[in-house]
């Protein structure tokens, strides 16, 4: 129908939210849409969000636009289950992020100094989200973060009410403490405290990334995207013989592991 708003180009923003409308008509909708709810929805909102970073660390600008609307579409999909519950909907969602954000800028909309640095900008705002919290000082960070980041976070917090190692250095020395405890007990722990252990050690790699400046994630992403890079070169180059890395030898894929990095370096 040329008036169905569904399928009317240009709609923007209202035509999304009369299709999300749609798929979930319990007549009318699409049985998969109809039958999600907040838990089923939240992996794929997860999921588009990684998809958004990973665009943007690619610099894959072409792919940027799409992969924001996939987001959009787990927003709206939250949204019109919240107002299916009558616990909220898109308008009051829009709404309320509003309003945070003349809260928390009282330099723009209201009397706060402007003349700031963005790090004295990033203090004020972070006084004011706990002023927001008003519960104990780990409140609000989120479960379903990265593992590496919210460790990040939770550290923050904890080192604004003072609880933090004062030098890098006590870090060094808990981080060598700890990987000298599973390096030794490996063998005489079951296989749930070597996990234990392992996060131990994680928890501190991430507070030491923190220490220097670092974000774990991006790093961690580089590292990965380094060894994706050098691995493909391995496999190249065997591939050129007519092989594949089954048909090789670790000796060799090491040795060729150190001719890709050695590329690197010289390019």
């Amino acid at each position: 129908m040329a008036d169905d708003p569904c399928t009317t180009r240009g709609g923007g923003l209202p035509r999304l939210l009369a299709i999300m409308d749609r798929l979930r008509d319990p007549d009318t909708g699409c049985p998969w849409d109809i039958e999600q709810d907040f838990a089923s929805i939240a992996p794929y909102t997860i999921e588009e969000a990684h998809e958004v970073a990973d665009a943007i660390e690619r610099e894959a600008w072409d792919e940027l636009e799409g992969e924001l609307g996939d987001l959009l579409l787990q927003v709206v999909y939250h949204a019109r289950m919240g107002a299916e519950a009558g616990r909220f909907d898109f308008h009051s969602i829009a709404e309320r992020v509003a309003q945070k954000m003349v809260d928390r800028h009282p330099h723009i909309w209201g009397d706060g100094d402007r003349d700031k640095s963005a790090a004295q900008q990033v203090a004020d705002w972070e006084a004011v989200k706990a002023q927001e919290r008003r519960g104990r000082t780990l409140d609000g960070v989120a479960l379903g973060l990265p593992a590496l980041m919210r460790a990040v976070k939770l550290q923050n917090r904890a080192a604004r009410v003072g609880f933090d190692w004062p030098a890098t250095v006590a870090v060094l020395d808990k981080l060598r403490e700890e990987a000298a405890e599973l390096v030794e007990a490996r063998h005489t722990l079951s296989p749930a405290e070597v996990q234990e252990e392992m996060g131990d050690l994680l928890f501190v790699m991430a507070n030491l990334s923190r220490h220097l400046g670092v974000d774990p994630e991006v790093a961690l992403r580089g590292a990965n995207a380094k060894f994706t890079r050098r691995f493909e070169t391995i496999e190249d180059a065997l591939a050129r013989d007519g092989r594949t890395p089954m048909q090789s030898d670790l000796a060799e894929m090491d040795a060729l592991w150190d001719a890709a990095k050695a590329g690197e370096k010289s390019s």
